[in-house]
């Protein structure tokens, strides 16, 4: 009996009532969902990721909500967001069915085999997140796919890099480094669906996020656009010119941002804050692209460079 009564007070999930079946396969689960209240979770600081850190809680453990907010059926591995999850066409369907060994595949070349079906660990939420980039490719624009795969695929790479934190001999890190790529790439294809309407974007505002306590809506896309961007610059370009290009893309779209100055509920200083020191960055980085590829505008700073050096010696001389 006292087994029974500890067990329950660290019970921090629970199964749905009603069953799930898979518009895939046809198997049917119960979806596992996090209990709330109770003190369960504790809320840490904000990433300059727009990440919400969780404290460790001495009473239920190391709980991460994010583990979560995506389904997926345990057998064939077909992934979504609860919303998306029954609303397949058949061309869906049919393409899902078509790859269910490679999302077995994608499984067990990092992970081993793991039951999707047993109550979620942060491997589990990884694992979810993985499937559900490789999913929504192959889903319609009906869905808003690709706001979809930039979410998941910045939730993938915190979870991964929890789990490099605690096991780093696995390559949890390249694994991570590799959805941190995808992000920043995916969070530019957001910005060109949302200016060109291919995607109802309000078929994915509710998800935004990007992490669950606060909706930084398409704010957050801009900056973490830019953030990821300037992160990862040397995976997503080789030469100069194209990173500058990149770049100066993804800095046009944070000056809307920076340029509002304007603080409001839905949009907290903290985050033109933060958009204001990455505009400064970014600049600083486009300054040294451009001196790498254009000889006349390095030419130019470089005089600058030694008429203020100039100008510093005469005033110690003074």
């Amino acid at each position: 009996m006292a087994t029974a009564a500890a067990n329950n007070q660290k019970k921090i999930s629970y199964r749905a009532k009603e069953v799930t079946k898979c518009p895939v396969c046809a198997t049917t689960h119960f979806k596992e969902e996090l209990l709330s209240g109770s003190g369960r979770l504790i809320a840490g600081k904000l990433t300059q990721e727009l990440q919400r850190l969780y404290e460790d809680n001495k009473k239920w453990g190391k709980i991460n909500p994010l583990v979560y907010h995506v389904q997926v059926c345990p057998k064939c591995l077909f992934a979504a967001f609860p919303k998306d999850f029954t609303t397949l066409t058949s061309e869906e369907i049919l393409a899902l069915k078509n790859t269910v060994a490679h999302r077995q595949k994608v499984v067990e070349t990092f992970f081993g085999k793991y039951d999707m079906g047993e109550n979620r660990s942060i491997v589990h939420g990884a694992i979810a997140y993985m499937l559900n980039v490789d999913c929504y490719h192959l889903r319609g624009p009906a869905s808003a796919p690709t706001p979809k795969k930039a979410v998941s695929a910045i939730r993938a790479a915190w979870l991964l890099d929890d789990l490099f934190k605690e096991a780093n001999y696995r390559p949890y890190d390249k694994l991570r480094d590799f959805y941190y790529v995808e992000a920043a790439r995916y969070y530019k294809r957001v910005l060109d669906t949302m200016t060109s309407g291919i995607e109802p974007m309000e078929e994915s505002a509710y998800i935004l996020g990007p992490s669950l306590d606060f909706n930084w809506a398409f704010d957050g896309v801009i900056y973490l656009n830019s953030y990821l961007t300037r992160k990862f610059i040397d995976q997503m370009a080789t030469n100069p010119k194209d990173k500058y290009a990149i770049m100066d893309s993804s800095r046009r779209y944070l000056s809307k941002l920076y340029g509002s100055g304007k603080s409001s509920k839905s949009r907290p200083s903290v985050i033109i804050d933060m958009a204001k020191e990455l505009y400064d960055e970014m600049g600083k980085m486009m300054e040294r692209f451009r001196i790498e590829y254009d000889p006349a505008f390095a030419e130019q700073k470089a005089k600058e460079a030694a008429e203020a050096a100039a100008i510093v010696a005469a005033a110690q001389k003074a």
